[in-house]
């Protein structure tokens, strides 16, 4: 990541982010982002920016995303503690979709409690919980007969609910004025609607909801100027 202070309270930034499979044998998502922020006063900051995402699926083939945000960030201190809250909405769109099952332009809000500590000479230890909730959801009615969905019916992007839920502890470790390095441990888990419908939207196919939890280890580097 990059970060440039335009002037007190104005940084502009910009970053490179790429996730492997679970077994690390191939690259499973990469993403480019630039953004900014605005320090509104000594607790509250502003930010926003655009994130272009490219993921692999279960049939090897790539699908690009695009992603605006806008986040606001409050922050308060106690001696060498700092505690924030960070609320993110995003709008992500996304091309070529059945648009009964997935929804083309999704909209989400992350939440983010965040406890550092900044005691230390040039380590900064942090833990966060973060929690998505999915805002424009494609929603359906339909009764189960034992063997298949019957009266189908498309209610549109209305369905909001809660489908993620992260933990992490970490460490920031300032090497210089310019360069850092940052070790993250984080356990997430999903919880994804995944709805199956023809392409005209008039039959459903399947509706489950899928749980997964996955381990994760993050490493990011960050140079500023």
């Amino acid at each position: 990541q990059l970060d440039y202070k335009i002037k007190k309270g104005v940084h502009v930034n910009a970053g490179l982010e790429l996730r492997t499979n679970d077994n690390f044998n191939a690259a499973g998502r990469y993403q480019a982002e630039i953004g900014g922020d605005y320090k509104i006063n000594s607790f509250l900051k502003a930010g926003l920016g655009y994130v272009y995402i490219n993921v692999r699926n279960s049939s090897d083939q790539w699908n690009p995303r695009h992603r605006l945000y806008l986040d606001l960030t409050c922050t308060l201190k106690s001696g060498d503690w700092r505690f924030s809250l960070k609320e993110k909405l995003q709008l992500t769109h996304r091309n070529g979709v059945n648009v009964y099952q997935t929804t083309p332009n999704a909209l989400s809000l992350k939440s983010r409690i965040k406890a550092e500590y900044k005691g230390f000479a040039t380590v900064n230890p942090y833990i966060f919980l973060e929690t998505r909730t999915a805002l424009n959801d494609p929603a359906c009615t339909a009764q189960w007969d034992g063997s298949a969905y019957s009266d189908y019916s498309f209610e549109g992007y209305k369905d909001t609910y809660f489908n993620r839920l992260r933990g992490a502890m970490g460490l920031e470790w300032e090497l210089d004025k310019n360069n850092a390095l940052d070790f993250t441990l984080m356990l997430d888990y999903c919880y994804d609607k995944e709805i199956d419908t023809n392409s005209s939207g008039t039959k459903l196919k399947s509706l489950t909801y899928e749980r997964t939890i996955m381990p994760q280890i993050c490493i990011g580097y960050k140079y500023s100027f």
